[in-house]
């Protein structure tokens, strides 16, 4: 294979853009993985002590995760996140007003392989969400088992990111006077090994429980789609029926986490790499579904919000595809 290799005079900017794309791959790939190991070493050296503080400290602020977190403005607004959205680029389009005296649960797809357009909206202020929705606060629900990694923990807590459980989103939604906005990527990490370009269907047949929530606390759907997360990766073939799609599936069901084998460019050249393609993200926020509140729904009363709620994504999707590259003839599919 050729090796097409990046231009010496690449801008500055373009350097600038990739080091911060490099710095969250690394941090979603590697970081909790080298902190988890560093708290042991630590263990072991003459710094034994900044472990066990740190234990102590975690046992302390335990709860602290399904209780809204620590988000940090300050560095959720930081220059590097500018140069990240401006990599793609990633662009956040608004549909209808939501009222801050609301709370939210937004539904994004799809999943993607690493949730870029996600983060990038929801997590950090580069693509001025708090400018098209005021006095809204959003929080990310990412894998509780990322909670459990000392130092990594904090990092993605600065962020606003908090465990994808019951509790955690609870917590936000049943707080008096709104304001707070929970974006679920509904699909999950058994999505993410359908991620690939060209790909328009979403996990979302079966996937209820945040309906459900939705009516326990009263909190309006918001379907959100993003159009061209499927398209930063390529991903090793693997159809529903293949061996690495059995061992992968086996694997997600016993780690809790799914392991897509996928790959796109380098730093310094363009031909292989975890890092992503620098394609446009477009996010498209939908308009809110009413959502009375109801603490015990009926089985039927679930299924017909849910109904409404593919619709309605769906007819957002429709609306937009044009814009954004997709053949008139696709349509959004529901898995």
């Amino acid at each position: 294979m050729k090796i097409e290799f990046a231009p010496r005079n690449v801008p500055l900017d373009r350097r600038l853009q990739t080091a911060a794309v490099l710095q969250w791959v690394f941090s979603f790939l590697c970081l909790a993985q080298i902190c988890l190991a560093l708290f042991f070493i630590l263990l072991f050296t003459r710094f034994w002590l900044i472990s066990v503080l740190y234990a102590v400290w975690w046992f302390w602020d335990w709860e602290t995760p399904s209780k809204g977190g620590r988000k940090i403005p300050y560095l959720c607004n930081s220059r590097m996140w500018d140069y990240m959205r401006q990599y793609f680029p990633i662009k956040l389009v608004k549909t209808a007003d939501l009222d801050s005296r609301q709370n939210y649960i937004l539904g994004f797809h799809p999943h993607g392989i690493l949730v870029a357009g996600a983060f990038t909206n929801f997590c950090t202020g580069a693509t001025g969400f708090s400018m098209l929705f005021p006095g809204l606060n959003t929080y990310l629900l990412m894998l509780p088992l990322w909670f459990r990694a000392p130092f990594f923990r904090d990092y993605i807590m600065f962020a606003g990111l908090i465990p994808s459980d019951k509790e955690s989103a609870s917590y936000l939604l049943r707080r008096k006077g709104g304001g707070n906005a929970v974006v679920i990527a509904v699909g999950g990490a058994p999505e993410a090994l359908d991620a690939r370009p060209g790909a328009y269907y979403v996990l979302l047949a079966q996937k209820k429980g945040f309906i459900k929530l939705a009516m326990e606390h009263g909190a309006h759907l918001v379907p959100v789609y993003s159009f061209g997360e499927n398209e930063v990766f390529d991903q090793v073939e693997n159809r529903r029926g293949t061996w690495l799609r059995w061992i992968q599936e086996r694997l997600q069901s016993v780690m809790g986490i799914s392991l897509p084998l996928f790959h796109a460019r380098g730093v310094f050249q363009y031909s292989f790499g975890l890092m992503p393609y620098r394609k446009p993200i477009n996010t498209v926020v939908g308009k809110p579904i009413r959502v009375e509140k109801c603490e015990k729904p009926s089985a039927d009363d679930l299924d017909a919000l849910h109904q409404l709620y593919m619709d309605e994504l769906s007819k957002l999707f429709e609306e937009h595809k044009g814009k954004y590259g997709v053949p008139e003839d696709t349509h959004l599919s529901f898995i």
